[in-house]
């Protein structure tokens, strides 16, 4: 097998999830965190690659969105499964429960702090990202929007308070709970063209609902580590069926 390389950044949950499956499939990588290596994206950029994580052998390279993908690039056997739509639409809907409650009372004065050097993205960041996840998701599946980084990966307004942020978590839960309620087919067998390739419904909505959990769990994290108490966890219930990976932060 030909030297293959992943891309990544501290942090960021589909990163965490295909350095995981590559090593638990025994797939060999060299490991490059751009957050400490400035010159690795004007590398990726000089292929055209402007989001990670990404998976690159030679000048050839696939986005790390889907692991199936990932499996295919390297040329290993993988078949993805997935939990019943309204059932990731149950677990998503508590998922952002959790999250809202646990972003309530993080206090406005440490919005700013660092959660996890060296990435730069604070505590406001991962706590708007959670909800940037099913803002960018309805974007796809109601506009067609296929680039959904531009709405997911980009850092939460520096202005915005903690009332902001959670006045945007209700309307992204209610938005969400619309949707769902108004959607006639609910197979989600439906194709949608985004910016890694054609996939299902059905696995983006599982990824959008893990993706939410992965960074749920880093915000309880932070608030257990900062003796912020909570009334609410992420139980193994919840979690039980999606791929979230072991790892929390890389």
């Amino acid at each position: 097998m030909e030297a293959i390389t992943v891309y990544w950044t501290t942090g960021c949950s589909s990163c965490v999830r295909v350095k995981e499956f590559l090593t638990g499939k025994g797939v060999p990588f060299e490991s490059v965190n751009v957050a400490t290596n400035p010159a690795a994206m004007k590398y990726l950029a000089s292929l055209g690659i402007r989001s990670i994580p990404v998976v690159v052998r030679d000048q050839e390279y696939t986005f790390a969105q889907s692991l199936d993908d990932v499996a295919r690039f390297v040329g290993i056997d993988h078949a993805a499964t997935y939990l019943a739509p309204e059932v990731l639409m149950e677990r998503w809907t508590k998922i952002m429960e959790i999250a809202r409650d646990a972003i309530s009372r993080i206090p406005d004065n440490v919005l700013d702090k660092l959660p996890q050097p060296p990435r730069a993205r604070t505590v406001r960041d991962v706590a708007y990202h959670i909800f940037q996840v099913p803002d960018a998701y309805l974007q796809v599946v109601i506009d067609g929007l296929e680039d959904w980084t531009v709405v997911a990966n980009i850092d939460a307004p520096p202005t915005i308070d903690l009332a902001g942020i959670l006045a945007y978590a209700d309307d992204k839960r209610k938005r969400v709970a619309q949707w769902w309620d108004t959607l006639e087919d609910r197979s989600c067998k439906q194709p949608l063209k985004m910016f890694y390739g054609v996939h299902s419904m059905h696995s983006f909505l599982e990824r959008s609902v893990w993706h939410s959990a992965q960074h749920t769990r880093q915000i309880l994290w932070w608030c257990k580590e900062n003796g912020i108490p909570l009334e609410q966890q992420l139980t193994e219930e919840i979690l039980q069926g999606l791929p979230v990976p072991k790892g929390l932060w890389e």
